[in-house]
């Protein structure tokens, strides 16, 4: 994977410019809302998805990195993670986390290590960079 998780994939099919607005967007399991928000800088390019009832109304953001393919005439987006994985990611409030470079990196590294890591306990909203897991043992 040498293209940045804050990137468009180039095989997505992203065209510069375009607006995903309203773009319905499905996981590898199936739909998971549409595309409230979407950002188009360069290395922080991202989509905001309004999940609806899906996880309760709860908007979550996907690096562009996660994008596998867009479908212009359809008005879809495939990302290449499950549900699960999706709902394991760090909490997002747009109040708090647009443009906030340490929630950024937190999510970068759930969804690039997150792949197919099977991870299913989410990190807990406020706590910077705890994928890793250790206990306090003495």
């Amino acid at each position: 994977m040498s293209e940045s998780i804050w990137n468009y994939p180039s095989a997505a099919g992203y065209t510069p410019d375009t607006d995903l607005t309203g773009y319905k967007v499905e996981a590898t399991d199936g739909s998971i809302g549409k595309v409230d928000k979407h950002s188009q800088e360069v290395g922080g390019q991202y989509i905001v998805v309004d999940t609806g009832v899906w996880i309760f109304g709860k908007e979550v953001m996907l690096p562009a990195g996660t994008i596998t393919h867009i479908d212009p005439d359809a008005k879809t987006i495939s990302v290449g993670r499950s549900k699960e994985q999706i709902k394991a990611a760090p909490e997002f409030d747009k109040n708090k986390h647009l443009g906030n470079t340490e929630y950024h990196e937190e999510l970068g590294t759930h969804y690039s290590s997150g792949a197919g890591s099977g991870i299913t306990t989410p990190t807990p909203p406020g706590t910077p960079g705890s994928l890793g897991e250790t206990s306090h043992r003495a």
